[in-house]
């Protein structure tokens, strides 16, 4: 079994280039003394640019808390972060509020759009916060059409969250997401609160986010099928990455995660 010593082998180093986040001995704890509890273990991860990745785990493993650090959204207890060439640890919260508007997408399992706007509206909402024009014919209005082309959500802007299902009330989640064009996208369990179909759809609009794109994602998930979307698996077991897959398949993660309970269970 791979220890927490062994387990930073696993983890390729890319050009920093190519990197569009990236940990260094990253440890997060809760609690002092007989009640702390440890959960990133002086983990060391790089998250390609335009790439897919999925981060697994049992409960209590340590993927959401993962997620949360490297997008800026918890503080670590020692330990350094970079999305592209900032570094995210240290900054004042002024600073990480506009790293997060300007350079992070998130896509959550609740939708979080505001239902007295349209799915234009809930869209470009971030964009309309930060200042940044869209109606022009500049790059910014090209990008978003493409994006609202690869959701498929032409014919549905006009609507409200209440006249819009799930699935495609997730979608303007996703295109919200894309739209301010940031560094990176967070998922946390995006396809959690939606039917097999709906999430079917929802995990292929992410896929051509990337391949169509050049889009950058990290999704939490505890599906094997959503897994299988991905370009590479992280597998984390207490807190430590143990084993990662690329290339991966439904049955390949599945396989790798039945392996995982037996050990954790023998």
């Amino acid at each position: 079994m791979t220890t927490a010593a062994s387990a930073a082998h696993l983890t390729p180093v890319f050009e920093q280039n190519d990197v569009a986040a990236r940990a260094r001995q990253v440890t997060k704890a809760y609690g002092t003394g007989e009640t702390r509890v440890t959960a990133l273990n002086a983990v060391d991860v790089d998250i390609e640019r335009g790439r897919f990745t999925a981060i697994m785990g049992p409960s209590g493993s340590g993927k959401s808390t993962l997620m949360h650090c490297l997008a800026g959204l918890d503080s670590v207890s020692e330990g350094r972060i970079w999305i592209g060439d900032t570094e995210v640890t240290g900054l004042k919260d002024k600073q990480l509020t506009r790293l997060r508007r300007d350079k992070i997408g998130f896509i959550f399992q609740a939708f979080n759009l505001l239902p007295t706007l349209n799915a234009l509206e809930n869209i470009t909402l971030p964009m309309d916060i930060a200042g940044r024009r869209r109606t022009s014919g500049g790059a910014d209005r090209a990008w978003l059409e493409q994006v609202i082309d690869t959701v498929g959500l032409s014919g549905r802007l006009g609507h409200r969250p209440g006249q819009l299902s799930g699935g495609q009330q997730q979608r303007v989640a996703v295109a919200r997401a894309l739209a301010a064009r940031p560094e990176i996208i967070f998922g946390d369990e995006p396809t959690g609160n939606l039917d097999s179909r709906s999430g079917a759809e929802v995990l292929g609009f992410l896929r051509r986010s990337v391949d169509e794109l050049g889009q950058t994602i990290v999704m939490v998930t505890h599906d094997p099928v959503a897994a299988g979307h991905a370009d590479r698996v992280l597998f984390l077991a207490d807190g430590v990455i143990v084993d990662e897959m690329h290339n991966p398949t439904a049955d390949s993660v599945l396989s790798r995660m039945r392996r995982f309970d037996g050990k954790r269970t023998s």
